[in-house]
């Protein structure tokens, strides 16, 4: 895909929370869009690091030792391993960098949470 992509317009396209888009793929990475509100389950990814950037909103990411807050514009990269949830009390607007084959509950397969893998 080397069409320009608008974040604007791809964060109106879906209302889903918890349910990442893939925006585009690079290197054997996806960029994901995501809506989040509330609290994702505890869990890791053993073998990729997770990159969040808020694009609108507010979120955190807890980690087991310490809770990271994310504004616009902010971006944490949770390390491989490393056991985290996010969570944002209102809705936010999150872009996401990981491997394309990472799966969003990592360790933990979840009925509610777990997506499937979706371009848009």
């Amino acid at each position: 895909m080397h069409d320009k992509r608008d974040l604007s317009e791809a964060f109106a396209s879906f209302t889903a929370h918890w349910r990442p888009k893939v925006l585009a793929e690079l290197n054997g990475q996806d960029v994901r869009v995501v809506k989040i509100q509330g609290v994702f389950p505890w869990h890791q990814h053993d073998h990729a690091e997770e990159m969040f950037l808020v694009w609108r909103g507010r979120m955190r990411i807890e980690l087991r030792d310490r809770i990271v807050s994310l504004e616009p514009g902010q971006l944490f990269v949770v390390p491989r391993g490393v056991e985290h949830r996010t969570a944002a009390d209102e809705e936010a607007e999150v872009v996401i960098f990981e491997p394309s084959d990472v799966v969003n509950t990592g360790d933990v397969k979840d009925d509610v949470f777990t997506a499937q893998r979706t371009r848009i």
